[in-house]
């Protein structure tokens, strides 16, 4: 049997470890169960990652890598700076509707990584890349339009993404779609309006 370096095996399980805690959730990434959902030894997982923790870390960076990459291939689409942003948030909210485990995951990693100081760093970086793009997003699309933002574009994407984490925690417990999108159509008009200054 052809040998598989740790570089190209590390990828390997990390899906693997996706695919398993997606489905069956956090606690079940034990090392043995990643190494069974990929059919080689548990001693593999060890060697590739050293400890269960880096390899939870290894997923949560995979998955932010994911979702920012889905995100950064949103693009201003126009007329207008509101319109650009009721676009983005129909898309992110594709994400959830497609890749409902995915984000539940995510969901139960953020609250396993609270009480854990190295994935809380870990965490951190995500949260840190996830606000910085949407950070360029906000501020190409109101470069395009003309727009100078009411508020600095740090206020607008972390005042948007704090409510679309919660309204997302909120639909993958009651999944209640009607519910769901008016909350979201609030959500997007609350964050355009903050941004143009037209709040009441």
């Amino acid at each position: 049997m052809a040998h598989i370096s740790v570089a190209e095996r590390r990828p390997q399980l990390v899906r693997a470890a996706i695919e398993l805690m997606a489905r069956e959730g956090v606690t079940a990434g034990s090392t043995r169960a990643v190494a069974a959902e990929l059919g080689v030894a548990q001693a593999t997982v060890h060697y590739t990652f050293g400890t269960k923790q880096e390899l939870y870390r290894a997923v949560l960076e995979e998955l932010t890598r994911s979702l920012v990459a889905q995100v950064e291939l949103l693009s201003p689409v126009g007329p207008g700076f509101a319109a650009t942003v009721r676009s983005w948030v129909d898309v992110l909210w594709q994400t959830v509707l497609e890749q409902r485990d995915r984000h539940l995951l995510l969901a139960e990693l953020t609250t396993f990584a609270l009480r854990d100081p190295y994935l809380h760093e870990a965490m951190t970086e995500h949260t840190r890349n996830i606000t910085a793009v949407a950070i360029r997003l906000i501020t190409e699309a109101a470069r395009d339009d003309g727009l100078d933002l009411a508020v600095e574009p740090e206020a607008v994407a972390r005042f948007f993404l704090t409510g679309f984490d919660g309204l997302t925690l909120h639909y993958l417990t009651e999944r209640e779609d009607e519910s769901a999108n008016a909350q979201l159509r609030h959500l997007c008009e609350a964050t355009i309006a903050l941004a143009t200054g037209r709040l009441s």
